[in-house]
């Protein structure tokens, strides 16, 4: 059973915290306020499982807090680890399950070898967010036809190439600044320096001979940006998005390797900055991880119009850098018959083919692992499973660096997950509930399965499949923005109701679509989903016609509670 806590909290505990009336706060704050959006731990409060008996003296310091974590935690014995979870990579990941661990009152450490924030934060979705900004005003300024339309005018755009270089920088490093302040407010030790695991519970921190144990290990070591065999990065004229991000210089001719996220999302920066852009996709059509109906779609709006040409089904088999006055030189061969097709000369090459695991140097041999293809092999559970196929105990493996969904927020819901576990709470993560994007303009999102995935387990399985499509033509909000462009799917069982997947191109598309895998990830059935109520005028109404347009034979109750006449 767990009951409220009573505390009793000094005013010179709540000094550092910058209050002019301390005393006052301590008399009146209820331990429940969520304080302007901080988690409540960040100001040294936190909810402890105790016997009603039980009265605690908690102080703001961590030191404090962790202390009284301490004590209570194993029946009241002293653990004999150094600490309940350690964490081996600070990126999204391993912040998301070290906030999620105080917050279940283990004692946490987070080893991290570079910089706090992993490449997400530094060389990953929030710079290149940034620049993303950049370009979608850059593009909203140079629409002449767009703004005549709403009737306004506007002189000729241009922009600063340092200062847009300097916004994605300082973005990072306020966002690394905000997620090493938090841990640090929670009480989480952060201890510098690559982590290796030596055994069971024992990770050495650096070069040192420094060596903590913890009960239950986590790795979330992440991912580096994977440059195929042939192709020379000087970092200069030859880039990965690590160095793009960087905005050093914009060329007047870049060849993109690679149509997914990475490369659209880059194309979109390069062309609204006035850049040619060429990809290169050895598929053989662009874009191949998206449903195919909306990356047709996309490939009109996104690519057709824009100063964008391509190559499908060829291998950038060699990629020279310039120099000595002489252009970037690649090789193209064609993807089935491994013939010369082409050579390019252009300005520059990033190279966006995907990311590989950044696994090595872990230590992995000294409990008996074997990676595949670099990915650490793990369970449903994320816990990790050993070159003899049996799970290795209390360790764990989240994020890119297991391979199953690489982003960021989920690695940062495997690690939520793991924590579950670690505390009592059997917990297992449906990642067809997790949701992507790409954040072009305008932007792609989907969660689920594409059409054809949905098409091909309905065969297997025995059951039929059901596509709804809703425009953003007939959204009020987009047409006020004149922004009209854009097509949601719903893939559904219209015996069931079941959400199978959901795919939008439109304005904001990466907002909207967490209504559908927030649906998927609770079980909401469409037959429920649909008496939903939506403000009016707004861009969730295209959700909201979405399902409304979806026919389902016949009403399955989803397992969701009676409402509550109030």
């Amino acid at each position: 059973m767990q009951s409220s806590i009573s505390l009793s909290i000094s005013s010179s505990s709540l000094a550092p915290l910058g209050s002019n009336s301390a005393t006052d706060f301590a008399h009146f704050a209820p331990i429940n306020l969520r304080f302007c959006g901080l988690r409540r731990e960040a100001l040294g409060f936190s909810s402890l499982k105790h016997s009603d008996s039980k009265r605690v003296h908690i102080s703001a310091g961590s030191s404090s807090r962790r202390k009284v974590f301490a004590a209570l935690s194993g029946n009241g014995s002293p653990s004999k680890f150094d600490y309940d979870l350690l964490i081996i990579g600070a990126g999204v990941g391993g912040h998301g399950a070290a906030l999620h661990a105080v917050e279940k009152g283990l004692k946490t450490a987070i080893v991290e070898g570079d910089v706090v924030g992993g490449t997400c934060v530094n060389r990953g979705c929030v710079p290149s967010k940034a620049l993303l900004a950049v370009s979608g005003r850059m593009r909203e300024l140079q629409n002449e036809h767009h703004l005549k339309a709403l009737g306004l005018q506007v002189s000729a755009a241009g922009y600063d190439r340092q200062g847009v270089a300097d916004h994605a920088n300082n973005l990072a490093s306020k966002i690394r600044n905000n997620l090493t302040n938090s841990m640090k407010a929670l009480g989480v030790d952060i201890l510098t320096g690559v982590g290796t695991i030596l055994g069971p519970q024992k990770v050495q921190i650096g070069s040192s001979d420094k060596i903590v144990t913890a009960k239950d290990i986590i790795i979330a070591t992440g991912s580096v940006p994977f440059v195929p065999k042939g192709i020379e990065v000087d970092g200069k004229t030859v880039i990965t998005s690590d160095h793009a991000l960087k905005l050093e210089f914009v060329p007047e001719w870049i060849a993109i390797v690679g149509s997914g996220y990475i490369g659209l999302e880059f194309s979109d920066v390069y062309t609204a900055l006035g850049s040619e852009v060429t990809f290169i996709e050895a598929l053989d059509q662009l874009m191949p991880g998206f449903d195919p109906e909306i990356g047709k779609l996309a490939q009109r709006v996104l690519i057709n119009p824009r100063k964008i040409d391509y190559h499908t089904g060829v291998f950038a088999s060699k990629i020279t850098p310039a120099k000595d006055g002489k252009p970037v030189t690649i090789e193209l061969i064609d993807a089935k018959t491994k013939k010369l097709k082409d050579t390019l000369e252009v300005d520059a090459a990033l190279i966006a083919t995907g990311r590989a695991p950044f696994t090595n140097g872990l230590g992995l041999e000294n409990i008996n692992v074997a990676t595949q293809r670099g990915f650490i092999p793990v369970d449903e559970r994320m816990r990790v499973i050993d070159a003899n196929g049996k799970m290795v105990p209390h360790v764990y493996c989240i994020g890119d660096a297991n391979g199953k969904m690489m982003l960021a927020h989920a690695a940062s819901a495997q690690g939520i997950s793991v924590v579950e576990q670690v505390t009592g709470r059997d917990h297992v993560l449906n990642h067809l509930s997790i949701p992507a994007a790409c954040f072009t303009h305008p932007e792609i999102s989907m969660v689920g399965l594409t059409e054809p995935q949905a098409r091909e387990k309905a065969q297997k399985e025995g059951f039929e499949v059901s596509v709804a499509k809703t425009s953003f033509k007939a959204n009020t909000k987009a047409l006020a923005e004149n922004e009209g462009e854009g097509l949601a799917k719903l893939i559904y069982r219209p015996d069931n109701g079941e959400i199978l997947g959901v795919h939008i191109f439109g304005l904001h598309a990466a907002d909207l679509i967490h209504e559908a895998s927030n649906a998927i990830a609770l079980g909401t059935r469409i037959q429920d989903i649909k008496l939903a109520v939506h403000a009016h005028p707004t861009l969730s109404e295209v959700l909201d016609e979405l399902f409304k347009s979806a026919k389902v034979e016949a009403h399955v109750p989803s397992a969701v509670s009676e409402p509550i006449a109030v």
